[in-house]
């Protein structure tokens, strides 16, 4: 009987742009102070472009990533973006990423799932795999958030921060790779964290730019609330749905959104910290990229090890959520 096929990571990549923000900066922008941010946070500081685009950084974490698995450009059959700031509203960032990258073969779509998406591009990925319909897959999770970021807003100007992960997923016959995935969403909670126009709902007019409604909004303390149940379920169920329980997790990568969320989550997980990765403190919330730049970093610092469990869970505005097992 032929095995079952798997979706395994085999190449990682990352690029943040060389611009930093430290909260001392930020104190000299707005009303806020280092021990604030890094209290209610765990922020230090974060990454910004100086004009570098969401595909530039894009294009250097997807090179990172086909080196590192031992493929070249026109080796693609799908490249996938997942991201909320896109380089333009059409065409999609992936078809960019595909021209630099010279991946004449391959299909693109961009994806847009908020700071779920990296793990919704994961899902997204493993049902092509597994269907036999494509065998490299290219997956970005990519953002430039400080194009959305209102730097008058004390209260979310300190959370964000811009990058970009990508990994490449291969089919393998091996039980190893991606596990699990669960995905959940709950527009209920919508209003809690948006960008009000731009849309077809508020098309860009001189009132919209002037009422600053092309920023993101954020309910923080409901956002906070909610954040924090739906990564543990969404945690739980893909660990369920592995046939594992939180005994089994030898790291655990929340999306790295506030340090606060992080701990509660685990927490409802019952995870020590020293089984949790953080890299809050260096980024900030890069939305979709964070997943992907923890992944990585977990993976090169020796956190994550050949045979590891690994849970991956985010949460993100629509609300979405989702949560993910591979073994590595």
């Amino acid at each position: 009987m032929t095995k079952n096929l798997f979706a395994q990571i085999t190449g990682l990549g990352m690029c943040v742009p060389p611009k930093i923000l430290t909260n001392a900066d930020l104190e000299k922008m707005v009303d806020t102070s280092d021990e604030w941010i890094t209290q209610r946070t765990g922020i230090k500081e974060r990454h910004l472009v100086e004009g570098e685009t969401l595909s530039d950084l894009s294009v250097i974490a997807a090179r990172e990533a086909l080196q590192d698995a031992g493929l070249k450009g026109e080796d693609l059959d799908l490249i996938i973006v997942s991201t909320t700031t896109p380089d333009m509203q059409f065409p999609s960032t992936s078809c960019l990423v595909q021209k630099e990258l010279g991946a004449k073969k391959a299909a693109c779509f961009d994806l847009a799932a908020a700071c779920t998406g990296f793990i919704y591009g994961l899902s997204v990925a493993n049902q092509f795999i597994i269907s036999e319909t494509y065998k490299n897959i290219l997956l970005i999770g990519g953002e430039v958030l400080s194009s959305i970021t209102d730097w008058q807003d004390r209260s979310t100007c300190v959370l964000f921060g811009d990058g970009a992960g990508a990994v490449i997923l291969e089919p393998t016959r091996e039980e190893k790779g991606i596990i699990s995935v669960y995905l959940a969403a709950d527009g209920n909670f919508a209003d809690f964290l948006k960008v009000p126009a731009g849309g077809s709902r508020q098309p860009a007019t001189i009132k919209t730019v002037q009422q600053r409604l092309h920023f993101l909004k954020m309910r923080g303390n409901e956002t906070f609330k909610v954040a924090v149940r739906a990564m543990g379920e969404a945690a739980k169920e893909a660990l369920s749905l592995a046939g594992l329980s939180s005994k089994d997790v030898d790291c655990l990568i929340p999306h790295q959104a506030n340090i606060r969320i992080i701990k509660a989550a685990a927490k409802r997980l019952g995870l020590d910290e020293d089984k949790v990765f953080i890299n809050v403190e260096k980024y900030g919330n890069m939305s979709s990229a964070s997943s992907a730049v923890a992944l990585y970093e977990a993976v090169k610092c020796g956190k994550v090890k050949q045979g590891s469990i690994v849970v991956m869970t985010a949460f993100g505005s629509g609300f979405t959520s989702g949560g993910c097992v591979i073994r590595w």
